[in-house]
């Protein structure tokens, strides 16, 4: 879609093993919030815990030699 779209971006290519994920607006704030306390909250779990618990969590396949990069 991207080469189609985009004819100059011929040479984009996506890594292997990629996530992209939405935010709903009705959660705005609970996004900012967490982002604005990212580093205390990493303090506590960190962050491939809660990246695993998430995908587990809603049910995202996944390969485990993408997971973490």
């Amino acid at each position: 879609m991207v080469h189609e779209t985009f004819p100059n971006m011929r040479g984009f290519e996506w890594q292997d093993g990629y996530a992209a994920f939405t935010v709903s607006k009705s959660n705005l704030q609970d996004v900012v919030e967490y982002v604005q306390n990212q580093k205390e909250h990493h303090g506590k779990k960190k962050f491939h815990e809660e990246y695993r618990a998430f995908v587990e969590k809603h049910a995202i396949g996944y390969d485990e030699k993408y997971l973490l990069g």
